[in-house]
């Protein structure tokens, strides 16, 4: 466990020797859903994974504690216990924080690898579609009370500066989803993206579903960057 600036808890796992790479999982899940893929890559890699406040092993604030800045400060406050710049490798949510952070601390990153993420909406009426789907899901999840938050858009901030991210960048997407796919076309053309991995048959899970095909994928991409 390490200790985020406003005193949560956040559980932080590093096992590996070799480039850093640093996992952010999607809303909704933990860092157990990298296994197969961390596993696969930790032979020749550093890797850590960590639980999103809210979510696995951390601690579960309450509400009101959960907004962007809360999850960037958390992801600062693992990088603090390692030796940056370091990839960052999100999934979904995790990709857009990645993302985020990018923006805010660019020296801190050699590369990003965005697995089925977007970088937000520009509309307001598309950034509340998006929040009351959340919202519905969170009811049948069943989770903490407030950690939907983490998962919502309330600005523009990230798509409108996309082209201000320097870093070289691998994009992961599954096949049938759709949903991201647009984004994908979006980071092709305000990105630095060295290259574009869509593995065949597979849906927003793609890393967990086909991690040999992912890892091959960061493996190759994460030895252009030396």
């Amino acid at each position: 466990m390490i200790t985020s600036s406003d005193g949560v808890r956040i559980s932080v796992n590093t096992e590996g020797h070799g480039p850093v790479l640093v996992f952010i999982h999607g809303w909704g899940n933990d860092q157990t859903g990298w296994a197969p893929l961390a596993e696969n890559l930790m032979d020749d890699h550093e890797v850590t994974t960590w639980d999103l406040r809210g979510h696995g092993k951390s601690d579960s604030p309450p509400a009101g504690q959960y907004s962007r800045q809360h999850a960037l400060a958390d992801l600062s406050a693992v990088l603090d216990t390692l030796g940056c710049p370091v990839v960052l490798v999100g999934h979904s949510l995790g990709g857009y924080l990645a993302l985020a952070h990018a923006l805010a601390h660019p020296e801190d990153v050699a590369g990003l690898v965005l697995v089925a993420a977007g970088p937000g909406f520009r509309k307001p009426e598309a950034r509340e579609e998006w929040n009351q789907a959340v919202l519905a899901s969170a009811k049948k999840l069943d989770q903490t009370p407030g950690v939907e938050e983490i998962s919502m858009h309330t600005d523009a901030m990230v798509i409108d500066r996309l082209a201000e991210i320097t870093a070289p960048t691998l994009v992961l997407l599954g096949e049938r989803d759709k949903r991201f796919a647009a984004a994908a076309s979006l980071f092709a053309r305000d990105l630095n993206v060295q290259a574009s991995v869509v593995v065949p048959d597979q849906g927003h899970m793609v890393h967990l579903k086909a991690p040999e095909e992912c890892a091959v994928a960061i493996r190759s991409f994460v030895a252009g960057l030396a």
